[in-house]
């Protein structure tokens, strides 16, 4: 489509994909029996939660909301990406570009956000657990849920909208393997520095986010250390310790991929970064939730033993 002498982009290419001829087949796989595992393991943890009434609680509420979020946050990327794999024409519309960086990054910031709401759960329940069953009641745990997902969704919205109306006049190719601000902005036939107030409003968030958790967490730890009992302290800190691991892992990786700013890698850097921030922060989450717990192995297990019941009483 012309408009005056320039040519608008309509569909972007992906330049970070391997050709399926340079063994694109081998990465399909792996990356396959990664997203079968993110989906089948975060559903898990949610059906087990649901499911088991020891687990009723703003905790576990809590997690089984993160994994589910967790299935849809990996289903905005990955699929593409086996899609690309396998495809000689490693393409995406501009609509579809805008579309996976819009729920991508709207089930990041929720996920973000609710990690915000589980850091502030851990420190009321340990350093005010008499007032804990007062303070997080259902009603404020489903409200806290709630304005988590509506604010992840909603905050990013305006940004979407405005590169929406950005014009793109070539070329078309995409430095990543998904949809994302800044290689798509560089793509923008526009002022460049408008990268740079999208990076600094990005490590903003980023940084205020993971500011509020550390210091909910360094308090944790601090009460903990102040428990005269091992045993308690030993309680007190495997309640946390899966929330502290899944934090540091996904805002690890949220750094690594946005706290830059015009430091610049290498494809192959970008890319290892990319996936780490995508696939492989995603992969350890249902790991760490149920293996690092007994009540949530115990539920797990009871999952399994039901279906195993309700399988053979249909014989």
């Amino acid at each position: 489509m012309e408009n005056g002498n320039r040519s608008t982009v309509t569909v972007f290419v992906f330049t970070g994909f391997p050709q399926l001829k340079n063994g694109g087949l081998l990465y399909f796989f792996p990356l396959l029996f990664i997203y079968i595992f993110i989906v089948t393991g975060n559903l898990m943890i949610f059906f087990a939660v649901r499911l088991d009434t020891r687990l009723h609680n703003p905790m576990y509420n809590f997690i089984s909301i993160f994994s589910f979020l967790e299935m849809w946050y990996t289903t905005a990327t990955i699929p593409k990406m086996l899609s690309n794999l396998i495809s000689e024409q490693k393409t995406i519309s501009f609509i579809g570009c805008l579309l996976q960086m819009y729920f991508f990054h709207s089930l990041g910031n929720t996920e973000g956000t609710l990690l915000t709401v589980m850091a502030i759960d851990r420190y009321v329940a340990i350093c005010n657990p008499l007032r804990y069953p007062n303070i997080m009641t259902p009603r404020l745990c489903a409200q806290l849920t709630a304005g988590s997902c509506v604010f992840g969704f909603l905050i990013l919205l305006p940004e979407i909208v405005w590169i929406s109306t950005l014009p793109f006049c070539g070329p078309n190719q995409i430095t990543q393997i998904f949809c994302d601000f800044t290689p798509l902005l560089k793509l923008a036939c526009t002022d460049a520095s408008v990268i740079l107030v999208q990076d600094v409003i990005h490590a903003l968030a980023i940084l205020i986010t993971s500011l509020i958790i550390s210091l909910s967490y360094i308090r944790i730890i601090v009460v903990i250390l102040s428990i005269s009992s091992i045993e308690g302290r030993k309680k007190a800190f495997s309640t946390c310790a899966a929330h502290i691991a899944v934090f540091l892992l996904f805002f690890g990786s949220v750094a690594l991929m946005y706290l830059r700013f015009s430091a610049t890698y290498t494809p192959f850097w970008d890319n290892t970064i990319a996936l780490t921030f995508s696939v492989f922060a995603p992969l350890f989450n249902p790991i760490i939730y149920s293996l690092r717990n007994k009540d949530m192995k115990d539920a797990i297990n009871k999952l399994f033993c039901s279906q195993k019941v309700s399988n053979e009483s249909h014989r």
